[in-house]
């Protein structure tokens, strides 16, 4: 699907009413609405600010960028790609893909690209949510689905001098690619899975790059590889072999799940396997123990690279520890006290995933605000529902993340979840529906008692917790008990209510 421009500013009194409005054209905006579109439905739109579909895909084109789950598996299991070119895809070839399943399934007729939604604010005597644009259009939808995924707001720390910095400085997902790097000095903040993919990627073109590390990640081998003809001609003729496969990929991920579940001490078996990966790569010792993390592996985000290690042994490149204590004009104060000048920095420093319905302001029943709400530790019910807004469903919200398996695994099941609903509602004459406040405390005390045995729950700082050390944002257990409990939408766990009277006239 080809990009397209942003959408003109209409005036501010242009109303749409809607049945579903989706905010955000990734994975998970692109699943439901194919969902919906080949249900029957057609009263919908996807809301999205970029130019184009594909989400994290479309806006992450930093040099090395790919996904670390199998192609097979990273894709929708209803619209399966029998010629991927890797056993673990690219950006490009992943954005070609979800360009291909907004086209396959006449989504272009549903998409406002181009546009922000500047805030939501559910209308209790309209029972509707209230979505002014930054086009000028207001769209007014029973129900609203916030698909803006928890990678789409990029962190840059806020370093002491960064404002008097002289050269350029930006995040990997903000990447420049008008800038040619040959020769250049280039400092590179953090090492976490954008930066293992990028280091290696530019090492070989830069004159100096400087790794500044606060913490080492747990690295372990990729087994990346083309994949033939032969195998593609295979998918392409049997819809089984594709299912197979996709099956065989799925139940090895799964099968992490018991260290990080239900036995951390299992873990210890895949710390001397990265261990023996990074004795093999690199020959110092000193380098060696920079690079070992003092920490329990699993408890942050385990990486995969091949050759990450190779590149930080070239004779160009220099690991800092400790990490960045200030920015001067010309150059970067490392944690050993020394200023080390650069051309560029960039940030591989994460992104903002406190709040996955990202800025724009949401507003609930009574006024409730989501923010406020919320505290710096999202809560809601399956990830996907909370008290206080009605017909609001978040895609890959709190605690459905994954530490071991593919996120398209839960996107699909939060989709089957909110189809379910909307068909029941529809059956029952329901026009909204609320999670109990009773429902939602049992579930978030289920979530922080089942934390509490995992490995996530070690002494471990990462971005999976908040500032009181609990898990708002990984799933804790295995993919197929969320699976189970988002097969059907129990509607005794809601409060379900009859249009408003102004609605219905």
């Amino acid at each position: 699907m080809s990009s397209a421009k942003p959408t003109t500013r209409l005036p501010a009194n242009t109303r749409r009413r809607v049945d579903v409005a989706i905010v955000g054209a990734g994975f998970s905006g692109l699943g439901l609405a194919m969902r919906l579109k080949r249900a029957g439905e057609s009263d919908f739109v996807v809301i999205e600010k970029n130019d184009d579909v594909g989400g994290t895909w479309l806006v992450n084109t930093y040099p090395g960028c790919a996904c670390d789950v199998q192609s097979h598996l990273y894709s929708f299991s209803f619209e399966q790609n029998p010629d991927w070119s890797r056993t673990f895809a690219s950006q490009p070839e992943i954005l070609r893909y979800l360009r291909h399943c907004a086209q396959r399934d006449g989504l272009r007729e549903h998409l406002r690209l181009g546009t922000a939604v500047e805030r939501a604010r559910w209308d209790q005597d309209q029972g509707h949510w209230e979505l002014p644009l930054s086009s000028g259009e207001t769209i007014h939808a029973r129900v609203l689905v916030s698909a803006v995924g928890g990678l789409s707001r990029p962190v840059i720390p806020e370093l002491p001098g960064l404002a008097d910095f002289q050269g350029q400085a930006f995040h990997t997902q903000q990447w420049r690619h008008d800038l040619d790097l040959t020769g250049k000095q280039v400092a590179v903040v953090g090492t976490g899975a954008s930066a293992v993919q990028l280091v290696p990627a530019i090492a070989p073109q830069v004159g100096q790059l400087d790794l500044y590390q606060r913490s080492a990640a747990w690295i372990l081998p990729k087994p990346d590889r083309p994949v033939g003809l032969t195998e593609r001609l295979l998918y392409r003729g049997s819809r089984r072999a594709l299912d197979a496969q996709r099956a065989r990929l799925y139940l090895t991920a799964e099968a992490r799940a018991l260290a990080m579940v239900d036995n951390p001490r299992l873990m210890k078996l895949a710390e001397r396997e990265a261990k023996s990966w990074l004795r093999r790569q690199v020959p110092d010792r000193a380098l060696r123990r920079k690079l070992t993390p003092d920490y329990p592996m699993g408890c942050k985000r385990v990486l995969m690279s091949n050759d990450y290690y190779p590149a930080l042994t070239r004779p160009n490149c220099e690991l800092i520890t400790g990490g960045v204590q200030r920015v001067t004009p010309t150059g970067l104060v490392g944690g050993d006290g020394i200023e080390r000048p650069a051309d560029l920095i960039v940030f591989g420093t994460g992104f903002d995933v406190r709040n996955p319905l990202g800025p724009v302001p949401v507003t609930g029943r009574d006024g409730l605000d989501l923010g406020t709400s919320w505290a710096g530790s999202p809560r809601a019910y399956l990830g996907c529902t909370v008290s206080g807004f009605p017909n609001l469903f978040v895609m890959l919200g709190p605690n459905t993340g994954l530490g071991h398996n593919s996120i398209i695994y839960m996107i699909e099941s939060q989709t089957a979840y909110v189809m379910d609903a909307l068909k029941q509602m529809r059956r029952k004459r329901v026009h909204s529906v609320e999670v109990r406040p009773e429902v939602l405390r049992r579930y978030i005390d289920e979530m922080d008692r089942r934390s509490a045995g995992t490995i996530w729950a070690r002494d471990c700082n990462s971005w999976y917790l908040d500032d009181q050390g609990r898990n708002f944002s990984l799933w804790p257990g295995y993919t197929w008990q969320y699976r189970q409990r988002t097969r059907r939408f129990r509607m005794h766990d809601y409060i379900p209510a009859r249009a408003p009277a102004a609605a219905g006239a």
